[in-house]
Parts: C-alpha cells; sequence; structure tokens
C-alpha cells in the first residue's frame, strides 16, 4: 500500500480522494461524512489529503466542482445538434433525466443537495452548484431560443425557465416518492409546456379572470 502512494503523482492521488469523496458525499452526505473517513477510503494518510485540499469546504468544492464537468458535458450530449429539431433535443433531455434518476445509480441531485447543506450564500461549494444550475438554465434557454426561430413561440426565456422547473421537479421528488412517482411525469410535463408555449394564442378574444374582493392570505386559508 505504502509503496502504491509513493508511485502515484499528486494529480493521481488528488483524482483518487474526489472519487471517494464523490461516494461518501454523495451517498452518506457531507456533513456526516468526515475528513478521516474520506481519507480512509482514498488510502491515503489526512495529511496527504490536506497536502491536497486546505480544507474539508477545500474539498467538497472540489466535489462539487468534479461533479459540475461531467453533468454539464452530459446535458450537452443528451442534446446535441444531431438529437433533431430543438424540440427533439429538449425532450430528449427528459428522456435522459428519466433514466438518470433511477435508484440504483441516483440518490438525488448532488448540487440541490449541496445547496441544502450549505446555506451561507458566499460558501465557495454553494456559488459552484448555482453555477451549475444558471449553465442549465442558459442551456435550456439557448435551446428555446432555436425553437422560436421555427416555430411560433413569443417568450423563449419563459418556456426556458418553466423547463428549468420541471427538471428540478424531477430531482426533487425522485428523494422523496422515488423514480416510479411524480418524477416519470417529468417528459409528460415538458411536452405540454412545448405545446402550450408553442400554440397561438386566439386573435378574438382575451380572458380576464373574474374580480375578487381579497387575495387570500395564509391566515385566510381554510384549516
Amino acid at each position: 500500500m505504502a509503496s502504491e502512494r509513493i508511485r502515484r503523482s499528486s494529480n493521481e492521488t488528488r483524482a483518487q480522494v474526489l472519487a471517494a469523496a464523490q461516494r461518501l458525499f454523495y451517498w452518506q452526505g457531507i456533513h456526516s461524512t468526515g475528513i478521516d473517513k474520506v481519507a480512509a477510503e482514498a488510502g491515503v494518510a489526512p495529511t496527504t489529503l490536506y497536502r491536497l485540499f486546505a480544507s474539508k469546504d477545500d474539498l467538497v468544492t472540489g466535489y462539487v466542482t468534479a461533479n459540475a464537468e461531467p453533468y454539464k458535458a452530459w446535458v450537452a450530449d443528451v442534446t446535441r445538434a444531431e438529437v433533431g429539431s430543438p424540440r427533439q433535443r429538449i425532450l430528449a433531455l427528459f428522456d435522459a433525466l428519466a433514466e438518470q434518476v433511477q435508484p440504483d445509480r441516483c440518490r438525488g441531485c448532488p448540487f440541490l443537495m449541496t445547496l441544502a447543506e450549505f446555506p451561507e450564500p458566499d460558501h465557495p461549494a454553494r456559488l459552484a452548484a448555482i453555477e451549475t444550475k444558471a449553465w442549465v438554465r442558459e442551456h435550456l434557454t439557448r435551446l428555446t431560443t432555436e425553437l422560436a426561430a421555427e416555430t411560433p413561440l413569443a417568450e423563449p426565456a419563459i418556456l426556458a425557465d418553466q423547463l428549468v422547473i420541471a427538471m428540478e421537479g424531477v430531482y426533487a421528488t425522485v428523494q422523496a416518492l422515488g423514480a416510479d412517482g411524480p418524477a416519470r411525469q417529468g417528459r409528460s410535463v415538458a411536452e405540454a409546456l412545448l405545446d402550450t408555449a408553442c400554440t397561438k394564442p386566439h386573435d378574438a378574444e382575451q380572458h380576464t379572470p373574474p374580480p375578487t374582493s381579497q387575495t387570500p392570505t395564509a391566515e385566510s386559508w381554510p384549516h
């Protein structure tokens, strides 16, 4: 074991530690996993780990960043131009998402879980998770903008945000209700959003909701 450590380069050891952190942080939680446990899983001494990562926060940020790049590559790949029209590419993302969230490979979204564990607005791991979510939103906006170029679509940015909500809903519900619960409706929700957005509005009448006397508040809801 010792000779293997000596032969391992710094980059190789870093990759080994991040792979161990990936397994433990994702499946067992970040706050519940100590540095010593990550070091033991990686087969390195805690002092070696601290030479590569200045603190646990540094390691957690490295874990989030290491997840982000392959995740972005996955999103880009399943929605690549060769898949078909912008609509087909958007739906292909939801098809791939349904496969990704199966219980043998998914406990939930690692970025959402990081956001839940690190509420501090300036925490580097939180910022890395937010950046990844923002990238997905931008990617979907590019796809809906392409869709608008070939289909009547008034607000591609609004459609993109609606698709983001559908996607995040899949990740959120799969944790509590499983992949066979509401999460399996992700594609049908996306289809409904696309169909609604791409349907030309009637030129004739605009429907005005009936006036209400008062906007209900939490206190006025029936108990």
